[in-house]
């Protein structure tokens, strides 16, 4: 539960978000809560980052992000059982067009969370609208048990999506079929929630495009010249991937799941 104070931060940095685009300054931050310092707020931050509700880009200026809204009974969010992943951040990371890959999974194991198909069209997504309540966003696919599928593509399948989850930028969703990332919380038939990004930081979740045909979620981390795309699960080896083969796609901003 939030203390006052830190309700009303994180209300007042969510509207600036969506009226103005960019995060409030301290000072702005400091007068909106009738604060002596701006230590205070360095605090309030600290507070709501530790429990998930807010995220700072390292190494960027007036760089906040509300992850999620505290829930109300009756909201969209508790309708759909909706859950947002914790945030990992470290130095901004940005992959462009990764390879050579070791690691495999078990043979006869559950396969990892991963997609196949033709990428070379960019995936449409829906833009997240200014007001609150919910909205439809497209869901383009299955994260199949190692088997090829066909090309993400709008095919009329909508989920519907809180919109403190959203916040702005271009997203779309995808239904989890896999079980290398449960120790990250996603689990079989969830519904992750992608904002569509080309770079991402050290230690985010991402949606990674190999090779222009394998599309695959996992943790990303830098290392010298390549790319390890971290599993969430011990049965799983990482996979190192060169930078030239593999494409950001997006990155996990929240998941669903139905009881």
């Amino acid at each position: 539960m939030l203390t006052r104070k830190q309700h009303e931060l994180l209300g007042f940095i969510d509207r600036h978000l969506k009226e103005t685009g960019f995060s409030p300054s301290f000072d702005e931050m400091k007068d909106a809560l009738n604060l002596r310092s701006k230590s205070g707020i360095h605090r309030l931050i600290s507070a709501l980052e530790e429990r998930g509700f807010l995220s700072r880009r390292h190494h960027r200026a007036r760089a906040l992000e509300v992850l999620r809204l505290p829930e109300q009974p009756g909201t969209a969010a508790e309708a759909v059982g909706l859950t947002v992943p914790e945030p990992v951040a470290a130095g901004p990371v940005g992959v462009g067009p990764v390879a050579a890959e070791t690691g495999a999974t078990e043979a006869g194991a559950f396969s990892p969370n991963v997609i196949r198909g033709d990428f070379s069209q960019r995936l449409p997504g829906v833009r997240a609208a200014a007001d609150a309540g919910a909205v439809q966003l497209p869901l383009y696919g299955r994260i199949a048990a190692g088997l090829p599928i066909e090309a993400l593509r709008d095919t009329g399948n909508h989920v519907q999506v809180p919109m403190s989850l959203l916040g702005g930028g271009e997203h779309y969703a995808l239904e989890v079929a896999g079980d290398s990332m449960i120790e990250a919380g996603i689990f079989d038939g969830d519904t992750v929630i992608i904002r569509k990004e080309e770079t991402a930081e050290n230690g985010q979740i991402i949606v990674a495009l190999i090779d222009d045909q394998e599309v695959t979620l996992k943790r990303l981390r830098r290392r010298g010249n390549a790319i390890a795309l971290e599993p969430a699960n011990a049965r799983y080896e990482t996979r190192i991937v060169p930078v030239d083969r593999v494409r950001v796609q997006g990155r996990l901003v929240g998941l669903m799941r139905r009881y």
